[in-house]
């Protein structure tokens, strides 16, 4: 019977022999094959960005040039709103700089539409906001335009206030209301840098001396600071009714007979629909306008 050879077995490792450790990749490769896997989708990301930059270049450059305008006009309006808020709390104060506001844009709105640069709006705490004309009106009924918008728009606001009241019975309306039929009628006051000082250009410029009256009056009634600065701020243009004009001022002033029809309609009905708002919507009492009115129907 033959025999047949045992099968080959693999050598025993001795007991002191050990398998070489496996090749393990370098940690300085692993880390560039992770931040090409970053950077990849980064950098797709980036062109299209480009691509997409350069489409809409118009838009963007446009945006960044107004937000400077954004912060000033935003953050006076917060500004007044917290100084406003220290006497008659921060839901009126809300409301009023809110009211100022649609005022002045009434103003930037006639401004464009006559095709004058204007900048935006800025707001000063007790004093109440401005808008800077970078072109000077050319004649006196352009000026009278651009003084009419403000009291117009302000007047649709405090009539928008007026409504709510009437449907919601929440006190915060009314007296928003009637204090925005008063700032506006105020405005209309035929005197120096008003919104009715800048309208008597193309009415008659003789109106000055009407307004400064009635400022000197009300000072007399009860002192306040803000009419005695109203007060020597219009001295100038006052003061120009007594000298001789150029002829540069005498064509300012020139107005149609139409035009100077128009504004007068525009002024005394606008006054008068401001006097009327006030007498049918009174300020409320303190007792009426207390916090659980503000949030409840009467």
């Amino acid at each position: 019977m033959e025999r047949r050879p045992p099968p080959l077995l693999p050598p025993r490792l001795a007991s002191h022999e050990v398998l070489p450790p496996l090749r393990q990749p370098s940690s300085k490769a692993s880390g560039e094959g992770v931040l090409k896997k970053l950077l990849g989708p980064l950098l797709v990301v980036g062109v299209l960005i480009l691509q997409w930059g350069a489409k809409l270049k118009f838009l963007i450059i446009p945006a960044l040039k107004f937000f400077p305008a954004i912060l000033k006009t935003g953050g006076t309006m917060i500004l007044s709103i917290g100084a406003y808020a220290l006497m008659s709390g921060w839901r009126f104060a809300l409301g009023f700089v809110l009211l100022i506001f649609v005022h002045e844009c009434g103003h930037l709105v006639a401004a464009r539409r006559l095709g004058l640069k204007v900048g935006a709006p800025v707001f000063i705490p007790f004093m109440g906001a401005f808008i800077a004309l970078k072109d000077a009106p050319k004649n006196a009924w352009i000026e009278a335009q651009v003084g009419i918008g403000g009291p117009i728009f302000g007047a649709w606001a405090a009539a928008a206030c007026h409504v709510i009241y009437l449907f919601s019975g929440v006190e915060l309306f009314r007296a928003l209301a009637h204090v925005g039929y008063l700032m506006n009628l105020f405005n209309l006051a035929p005197v120096g840098f008003l919104d009715g000082g800048r309208i008597a250009t193309a009415l008659s410029p003789w109106l000055w001396v009407v307004g400064t009256a009635i400022i000197a009056v009300l000072m007399v009634v009860s002192f306040n600071p803000i009419l005695l600065l109203v007060l020597v701020l219009s001295l100038p243009r006052l003061f120009s009714l007594f000298r001789k004009r150029t002829d540069e001022e005498k064509r300012f002033y020139e107005v149609t007979p139409v035009q100077r029809v128009i504004m007068a309609i525009l002024y005394f009905g606008l006054a008068a629909a401001l006097a009327w708002g006030m007498t049918v919507m009174p300020m409320p009492t303190v007792r009426q306008a207390g916090p659980a009115q503000h949030d409840q129907k009467k």
